[in-house]
């Protein structure tokens, strides 16, 4: 039984035509990370030293792979059934919950396996050239990725469980793999140095993060240390963690795995216009923005896809609106918090450098979830077809649904600037570098929000349409970086400066000055790009919608 589940989830991707383009582009990549950096000169560095660098672009490389690919599989193993209808199935048959869950959970191994095969041709060529230990070095790196494997499978199924629709649990799984492999890198910058409970903590949050285990692999020097040396085992606390949150959620989730899954009871509620007078004035006075409030109309002036965006979507709600912005302007008043407090040990420049990374992975994790599925959440469950029959044009359309994912990150940015006007505050000479970064940021939640909404309009699944968005923008802001990571052997300054202006994070570190980027002049050419692939974008996603709006 339990292989039957497993023959049942591991061949139904595998017979898919994608699935060879999918292991042959993974081959592919993997072989050029090595080429990349390979000798041109025929001879070997001493003690190994070149082996390890094209070992460690390639350790990275696998890395952002495995993050970026594996997690859609387990995020949509579980509510694709339930949506389906065959969940229910499976748990009147004689499988238990412990073997659809295994099975499930070996399925997902088996396609982390793949990943893994894929790349061994290129971890031999660099342990051919020497240096490297086969169990100290690239066996360590391959114990670290199997155990994110298990990780973001145990967490995917689990959120997968919790969901409702697919396009959610994609984007829920895509958060805490973005929060747990980044954002919990953060608090170790602010408190190293330090002695006390707030300093532990922080080094425990820095080794929840794969990325933390991997630069202790490799032996590659923290961003933003500041020549602090550490001598705390990153491996061992992530082995630790790791493993303990993998069986915690495969506990929950085989908890879960049975009939009261079905049974999502809501309360009725009762609207605040249907209270009494002095109940319906309280309201008024608890709540800025009552979310048991009818809605008014639609005024004539205004879009009327947007509202039914808004109205349609949780987070386009006003009271889930006005909740994000909190959030995000109690994380920015945290930030300023922390600027103001070590500018004087650091430099505002770092602190700024570590509010740029933050704020663009706030930007990468909510404009895919917002634009990708636009059009495709539209084509799956047949509104699209309803939406023709409107006597709007379909540019119209277009618009409505672009300013819907617009407006939310442009109030997501405003919240978090705060902090750069307490900088330029501080630091009177950075009032030109901070507002240069604000345009980065601006033209950076502007192309993400178009490239996705153009990614996700080839796509009739809104689970393939969030997944390809959030790959393909991880791709061009990840990929310079690898480059980055190469700079002077072997790539040169020119190389690496052209590499650099595709990406939006790199420009932005550069503007604030950031320690390794100060000496790359990325804008206005960075700006440009931007420009440029969000014009194209735009194209691309008239055309696309232009044509699956023709008669079928």
């Amino acid at each position: 039984m339990f292989s039957a589940i497993l023959r049942r989830e591991l061949l139904t991707p595998l017979r898919r035509r994608r699935m060879v383009v999918f292991q042959i582009g993974l081959a592919s990549l993997f072989g050029l990370l090595v080429i990349l950096r390979w000798p041109t000169d025929g001879e070997v560095a001493l003690f190994g030293a070149r082996s390890r660098e094209i070992f460690r672009l390639f350790a990275y490389g696998l890395l952002m792979t495995l993050l970026f690919l594996l997690p859609v599989f387990p995020a949509t193993s579980i509510v694709s059934e339930k949506r389906r209808g065959t969940l229910a199935l499976l748990l009147n048959t004689q499988l238990g919950p412990v073997h659809i869950f295994a099975g499930k959970l070996a399925a997902v191994m088996a396609m982390a396996g793949m990943i893994l095969a894929m790349s061994l041709p290129a971890a031999g060529t660099c342990y051919s050239m020497g240096g490297l230990s086969l169990y100290g070095d690239i066996g360590k790196v391959y114990k670290l990725l199997i155990l994110v494997a298990i990780e973001y499978a145990a967490i995917g199924m689990l959120v997968s469980s919790f969901s409702q629709s697919v396009d959610s649990a994609v984007r829920t799984t895509y958060g805490i793999v973005l929060g747990t492999s980044v954002l919990t890198l953060i608090p170790h910058y602010f408190l190293q140095g330090s002695q006390g409970l707030l300093a532990d903590i922080g080094e425990w949050f820095w080794c929840m993060s794969p990325v933390a285990a991997l630069m202790s692999i490799t032996g590659t020097e923290e961003p933003g240390s500041q020549g602090l040396v550490t001598k705390i085992d990153v491996l061992g606390r992530y082995t630790i963690f790791s493993l303990t949150t993998a069986v915690a959620a495969s506990i929950w989730t085989i908890a879960r795995l049975n009939h009261r899954l079905f049974d999502v009871s809501r309360a009725a509620g009762t609207m605040s216009d249907d209270l009494s007078w002095s109940a319906k004035l309280f309201r008024r006075f608890f709540f800025l923005v009552d979310p048991q409030k009818r809605s008014a109309g639609i005024p004539s002036f205004v879009n009327p896809v947007m509202f039914k965006e808004f109205r349609c979507r949780r987070f386009g709600r006003l009271h889930w609106l006005v909740r994000l912005v909190a959030a995000c302007a109690t994380l920015s008043l945290g930030l300023t918090y922390a600027t103001t407090a070590g500018t004087f040990d650091w430099g505002v420049e770092t602190i700024g450098g570590i509010m740029v990374v933050m704020q663009v992975a706030l930007i990468i994790l909510v404009a895919p979830s917002l634009s990708a599925g636009l059009i495709s959440v539209e084509r799956e469950h047949g509104g699209w077809l309803l939406l023709q029959t409107t006597p709007m044009a379909t540019a119209r359309i277009i618009w409505g649904k672009l300013l819907s994912a617009l407006l939310p990150l442009l109030l997501v940015l405003c919240a978090t600037a705060p902090g750069y006007l307490v900088m330029s505050y501080i630091e009177p000479g950075m009032g030109q570098q901070v507002k240069r970064v604000i345009v980065c940021l601006l033209l950076t939640a502007i192309f993400a929000m178009l490239v996705s909404a153009a990614v996700g309009s080839f796509f009739v699944r809104t689970a393939a349409a969030t997944a390809t968005a959030y790959a393909a923008l991880l791709l061009i802001c990840g990929l310079p970086m690898l480059i980055w990571m190469g700079r002077d052997a072997p790539f040169g300054h020119r190389t690496v400066e052209t590499a650099l202006s595709f990406s939006s994070i790199a420009a932005a570190l550069s503007v604030i000055r950031m320690p390794g980027f100060q000496n790359y002049d990325l804008v206005p050419m960075n700006w440009w790009i931007l420009g440029m692939g969000s014009i194209a974008s735009i194209l691309i996603l008239l055309i696309q919608t232009h044509r699956i709006s023709r008669p079928q």
